[in-house]
């Protein structure tokens, strides 16, 4: 379905889903169904007697038990039965029918018992196995669920309103109520509420949450606006040409949308063991009730042994060997700074071979620094950079603040400046200790009479070539200096990207900025492929060519132009300190912002499948010896494995496989990724 864009943009979207898959319905089932089976322990003469204990008795007492494992098990248990219907008619036989098997078996001969068959009951057995499997299930739900709030944080960088021109006066209107044609004021720091045209004025837009732009970019009449992002400087009107689902901003919803909606899941291993484990269960069971019944057992033996083969399979250890391996390192993740939003991309996440980046605030800060002043032959660079940060000191301008933070850093004063003013799309002007200082971009240079001199002109050569912003500083109308300004690069970008290559993996930067800026960055990390200027759209374009091409790609980002990307890779992971819509649309978020974490994701991805491999190999073996003991293979020799012998056996392989699980805590990423 296509997402849809208007006034109303904080309601969820595609939140509905079946309460069976929400992780707080098997929670409150497992915190009831576990109050339900400690009373039940304490009168099930059995489990009792296993621990040395004596069971409690009064008057009644025996009803007790039966009557809690009933609760237990339509309550905690119809999950399990719900879900085993759904597999059989899918005709795909998993976990779930696996489970429902063995707990109606359970109860079923339980209460055959109960009402005077011959036999054992296995109360405990049944609500023991049921809290066990809402436990396992909770965790795997709890880690594979998705909040899906990307199109709602995506539609949240919209107003509500838009101011709108009816003649000369300014109107506030709904957003929904807005039409091609429409003429709209937009003031300094308003979002943009539609597609349009600048009609007149000037400004400089921060465009970065849906282009990748990192830079400011100034507006003028004829230039082209998009909804939903922010006029920093200056006021202009636009003339609105593209409202609702035809906006650009609604384009990239469309993309996140279909890139979620189309991700395949893939079979999780313990399904395909589980389907298996059904066809060894039922096949065995059968067999034993027919080599009984040749044997020509009482009728009592024979149902005795099945439900002792059945009770055998019962899955414990399987349904615990891989969502407690996902629960332990999902925790691992989150003490070394990963967010585990997606288990999937989590699990797929030791298959990556290449790692995309973007750019701006991944590898690098997001925010421009001071790089270069270069002075004329009669002045210094501190005292331009004194007399710029004072013409600067009044400006929300990231450059201006820029300039005012290296000249605190350096520990010059920075003198008070007086008759400031604002020129949209040119820079400042202010009077500073008796001299009128201009600071500002190329355009600020059509104020002032002459050329660049000699000396300075190599120096904004050397910028354009190397992608730096450039400022100029004039002192009273004369061309004092250029200063050159970078979005800087992460401390630990490089250490990163090596990190990555020793680990066998391709590394790639994809930008929205030009070539220039994406050659300078890319050659500072040692990245040997890069893709710049690639608009949103194509980003994710980009991720299916790659794909195409065998790679199993993780996209690294921080901004909604971003989120598309991020979705469509086979591992999303968002820059923690970036914007809602790229955590939103992503499997993994990097809480602390370090592109490091990107490579220990990888490492703990790996150990975890490791370990869950090591579990499954376990479980599955262990039935795969004590099913034939529960048939009754070694009955020939006098030996047949008595039902609560099969029980503690089955609880010990859960205990082995937790403790394996356990073991997955030992496992250190370095930190330094030697």
């Amino acid at each position: 379905m296509t997402p849809t864009i208007h006034a109303s943009h904080h309601d969820d979207h595609g939140s509905s889903r079946h309460s069976d898959h929400d992780p707080g319905i098997f929670l409150q089932k497992l915190l009831w169904s576990t109050l339900l089976t400690l009373p039940l322990l304490a009168f099930s003469h059995h489990f009792l007697d296993l621990l040395g204990l004596q069971p409690l008795h009064f008057t009644g007492s025996h009803y007790i038990a039966p009557l809690l494992a009933t609760l237990v098990f339509f309550y905690g248990g119809m999950v399990f039965l719900k879900g085993a219907l759904e597999e059989l008619k899918r005709a795909q036989a998993g976990m779930m029918t696996l489970i429902a098997l063995a707990i109606t078996i359970s109860y079923g001969y339980s209460l055959m018992v109960t009402l005077g068959f011959p036999g054992e009951e296995i109360y405990w057995e049944l609500a023991t196995l049921i809290v066990i499997m809402l436990l396992g299930h909770w965790l795997e739900m709890r880690a594979v669920q998705n909040a899906g709030q990307a199109l709602k944080e995506m539609a949240k960088l919209l107003p509500d309103t838009a101011v709108k021109l009816e003649g000369e006066a300014a109107v506030e209107v709904p957003l929904e109520s807005l039409h091609s044609g429409d003429v709209l004021l937009i003031r300094p720091g308003a979002k943009i509420p539609a597609d349009g045209l600048v009609l007149q004025g000037e400004g400089r837009v921060n465009q970065s949450m849906v282009t990748g732009e990192s830079m400011l970019v100034a507006k003028q009449s004829g230039d082209r606006v998009l909804a939903g992002t922010i006029n920093e400087e200056g006021a202009f009107r636009v003339e609105v040409t593209k409202t609702g689902n035809a906006t650009y901003l609604a384009g990239i919803m469309r993309l996140v949308d279909e890139a979620q909606q189309s991700r395949s899941r893939s079979q999780r291993l313990a399904d395909r063991a589980a389907f298996w484990l059904v066809i060894i269960a039922l096949g065995s069971a059968l067999i034993t009730a027919l080599g009984w019944l040749m044997a020509e057992a009482p009728a009592a033996v024979i149902i005795e042994r099945v439900v002792t083969v059945m009770v055998a399979a019962c899955p414990h250890a399987l349904g615990l060997a891989i969502p407690l391996v996902i629960a332990i390192s999902t925790a691992l993740c989150a003490q070394s700074g990963l967010l585990v939003r997606n288990r999937l991309m989590f699990e797929e996440a030791r298959r990556i071979d290449y790692v995309v980046f973007d750019k701006t605030g991944t590898l690098t800060q997001g925010s421009h620094q001071l790089d270069r002043i270069i002075p004329s032959r009669d002045t210094t660079t501190e005292e331009i950079l004194k007399l710029a940060a004072a013409a600067e000191s009044e400006t929300e301008h990231m450059l201006g603040k820029a300039l005012v933070n290296a000249a605190r850093q350096k520990g010059l004063p920075i003198p008070v400046a007086s008759g400031f003013e604002s020129m949209p799309g040119r820079g400042v002007s202010a009077q500073v200790e008796g001299q009128h200082v201009m600071v500002g971009g190329p355009n600020l240079l059509t104020l002032v009479p002459g050329t660049i001199p000699h000396e300075l002109a190599q120096a904004v050569e050397s910028a354009a070539e190397t992608g730096h912003t450039l400022i100029y500083v004039i002192v009273d109308r004369e061309i004092k200096a250029v200063m050159t300004f970078a979005d800087v690069v992460k401390p630990e970008s490089q250490q990163t990207v090596q990190g990555l290559k020793r680990m066998g993996i391709k590394v790639a930067m994809l930008t929205g900025d030009n070539e220039s800026v994406a050659l300078m960055v890319s050659r500072q990390l040692g990245i040997d492929q890069y893709f710049a200027g690639v608009l949103p759209e194509n980003k994710a374009s980009q991720i299916q060519a790659l794909q195409r091409q065998g790679y199993r790609v993780a996209m690294v980002g921080d901004g909604i132009n971003d989120a598309p990307a991020l979705a469509q890779a086979d591992v999303g992971i968002a820059i923690g300190a970036g914007t809602d819509v790229a955590i939103e649309s992503a499997g993994i978020v990097l809480v602390r912002s370090d592109p490091g974490d990107v490579a220990r994701l990888i490492m703990i991805s790996r150990a975890a499948y490791r370990k869950m491999l090591q579990n499954l190999v376990w479980a599955t073996g262990y039935n795969a010896l004590v099913i034939p003991l529960a048939a009754g293979v070694l009955a020939p020799w006098g030996f047949i494995l008595p039902m609560a012998a099969g029980a503690i056996v089955m609880s010990l392989s859960t205990i082995i496989v937790a403790l394996n699980a356990q073991l997955l805590r030992r496992i250190q990423a370095d930190p330094k990724l030697n």
